[in-house]
C-alpha cells in the first residue's frame, strides 16, 4: 500500500485519499465568451504524461482539505507535496520518464 504524506496530518495510507486530476490548471477568465469546444478542451483534456505529473489530492477520508503532489507515473512513487497555491518543488523532468 502506498503511504501518502498529507501536509496537514502527516503519512497516510493511499486509501484515505482522492486523487483530483492535475494541478495547476487555471479557470478561463472570461468563461462566458468560450464556446462549447473551448469548454470542453478545458474540462475534458489534460496532460497524461509518462513520467513527472503535478497533481491536486483530497484527503478525504482524513482532514478533507486539498493539496499537491508531484508523483512519477510509472513508479508511482510520491516525489513531494505542497500546499495549494505553492508553487511545483524544483524537480528534473527528465529525470523521471
Amino acid at each position: 500500500m502506498l503511504l501518502i504524506s498529507c501536509p496537514h496530518c502527516g503519512p497516510r495510507c493511499e486509501s484515505e485519499f482522492a486523487n483530483g486530476g492535475e494541478a495547476h490548471i487555471e479557470r478561463p477568465k472570461d468563461p462566458e465568451t468560450l464556446s462549447d469546444a473551448d469548454w470542453a478542451e478545458f474540462v475534458f483534456f489534460r496532460d497524461n504524461p509518462k513520467g513527472l505529473v503535478l497533481e491536486r489530492w483530497n484527503h478525504a477520508q482524513g482532514c478533507r482539505r486539498w493539496f499537491n503532489a508531484a508523483r512519477d507515473s510509472v513508479t508511482y512513487e510520491i516525489l513531494a507535496v505542497y500546499p495549494m497555491g505553492s508553487p511545483p518543488p524544483a524537480l528534473d523532468p527528465k529525470r523521471y520518464v
